[in-house]
């Protein structure tokens, strides 16, 4: 597709399954049982190939749009990695505290 640069194809693929394909694929098949039920059509049983049209169109663009995603995270955690390795005094280690250090002292009321 256009959208991704060549860098992106080193990205693996996004499963087929995936929360933005299942939500545009419902989307697409609510809306052409929408568009039956405004024709006075019944929603369910007219337009069953329009139905399943819109349907694949909108897991279609799901995918799509998932792997889109997926590289755009992918920069920029690329590009945040490349920024630690530059400037790593901005990112020292902090020193280990124990849980003792960190809790005040026990003492009980009697």
């Amino acid at each position: 597709m256009g959208l991704l640069p060549d860098e992106a194809k080193g990205l693996s693929p996004p499963g087929i399954v995936n929360r933005v394909s299942v939500y545009l694929a419902g989307v697409g098949w609510c809306s052409a049982m929408l568009h039956n039920a405004m024709n006075r059509k019944p929603p369910l049983r007219a337009g069953v190939h329009r139905q399943f049209l819109l349907a694949t169109i909108g897991w279609f663009m799901g995918y799509h749009l998932t792997k889109y995603e997926n590289y755009t995270y992918a920069r920029l955690d690329r590009d945040m990695n490349e920024y630690m390795k530059l400037h790593p005094e901005e990112f020292a280690m902090k020193e280990k505290k124990t849980f003792a250090e960190i809790v005040e002292p026990f003492h009980p009321i009697r």
